[in-house]
């Protein structure tokens, strides 16, 4: 059954098994239509039926052995959406202001500060958050570490960082900053636990003098090559995807306890299909959705989830427009040829707003920072 199968649909299928959500009484059809209305219920944080939700992930696993969602409104699977008339960048929205179904703000209902009980469960991990030695006990000579997840435009921005934050007089010297995104190695091929780009992050970070045990801060940049369809088809993969690349990275990262997520830059001139608008905008609702299922998780048991998920800088802007949050544009000569990666200067910009974010945010500048700076 699983030798055609790619990794991470292997998982969610066992996932599903697990859970009885699949069953072997025979194929039905899916009713997409129906399909697409109950995961809109669900993002939106409604309590399904268990007949419901059992449909639910029957169809989510049907979608991704590649069954198209024919009679599904605007899904145009394997076709490419042309851009909508009005995208609005979440920190600009307000509860009020909506895009296809999603309001405004990172953490949802037009907030962009975390709520309470995540900022505390963040707190908590923060707290833990020390210096280690090889074997992941503290020493006072130890290390904390940082890493990045994701594709090529990650490691572009991320290795840029690392140039200009290991000499700012603000971090700390215990913090060693490891860059281990890789170029075409997106959620997708991050979801085998032993495959490639696993591997190559492990020779990174034995390279970098420290090991697995040691990192504790991960920066994760959210995206898929290529993707396809409606918001909820392309979402509710890339979710799926970033969901497991999570699992891995606690499983390889013992010690992990805090985890930033960012979606992408802006990408309304790219000339191909690997990336192009509206997905580059939307994958902010998958990093946020992630989120907001982890604070249902810390409302619902009190508990600090390993690691706890937060928001990164958040990246995207239109074009020349800015945005109102601190009038971040990005300009032709940001980009690439391809519209979609960034050139030296647009990896400045973001190396300089992951600089800002982690010398300065509460929620960030303790593991950062030297102590006792303001």
């Amino acid at each position: 059954m699983t030798m055609n199968m790619k990794p991470w649909l292997v998982a969610l299928v066992l996932l599903l098994s697990v859970s009885g959500a699949l069953t072997q009484s025979g194929p039905e059809p899916i009713d997409w239509p129906k399909a697409k209305l109950l995961y809109q219920r669900e993002q939106r944080g409604e309590k399904l039926s268990a007949e419901e939700q059992a449909f639910l992930d029957r169809a989510k696993a049907v979608r991704r052995q590649g069954e198209s969602p024919a009679n599904t409104a605007g899904s145009a699977n394997g076709v490419q959406r042309p851009k909508p008339a009005v995208m609005k960048p979440l920190t600009d929205m307000s509860a009020e202001d909506l895009y296809e179904g999603e309001d405004g703000g990172l953490y949802g209902g037009g907030q962009n500060t975390p709520p309470a009980s995540l900022a505390q469960g963040a707190r908590a991990a923060l707290a833990r958050i020390r210096p280690l030695n090889a074997s992941g006990q503290p020493a006072a000579d130890g290390r904390q570490v940082l890493v990045s997840i994701s594709m090529s435009n990650a490691t572009q921005e991320f290795s840029h960082f690392k140039t200009i934050a290991d000499p700012d007089p603000r971090k700390s010297e215990h913090l060693t900053i490891v860059d281990c995104a890789q170029g075409g190695q997106a959620m997708a091929e991050w979801v085998p636990v032993e495959g490639r780009p696993w591997e190559e992050a492990m020779r990174r970070l034995k390279q970098a003098g420290v090991s697995p045990a040691q990192v504790q801060i991960a920066w994760v940049k959210l995206a898929n090559k290529s993707p396809k369809g409606s918001k909820e088809d392309h979402l509710m993969k890339l979710e799926a995807d970033t969901a497991l690349v999570l699992q891995n990275a606690r499983m390889r990262f013992p010690n992990l306890r805090l985890v930033y997520l960012s979606s992408r830059i802006w990408a309304g001139n790219a000339t191909g299909a690997l990336n192009p608008e509206p997905y580059a905008y939307e994958t902010a609702f998958a990093a946020r959705s992630l989120i907001l299922k982890q604070l249902k998780q810390i409302n619902g048991s009190g508990g600090e989830p390993t690691p706890v998920l937060l928001w990164g800088p958040y990246l995207w802007a239109e074009g020349e427009k800015g945005r109102a949050l601190d009038d971040l544009k990005w300009t032709p000569e940001d980009f690439a040829g391809d519209g979609v990666h960034p050139s030296p200067q647009g990896r400045a910009k973001v190396a300089n707003l992951l600089l800002d974010f982690f010398a300065t945010n509460p929620l960030a500048k303790t593991w950062f920072a030297k102590p006792g700076l303001p």
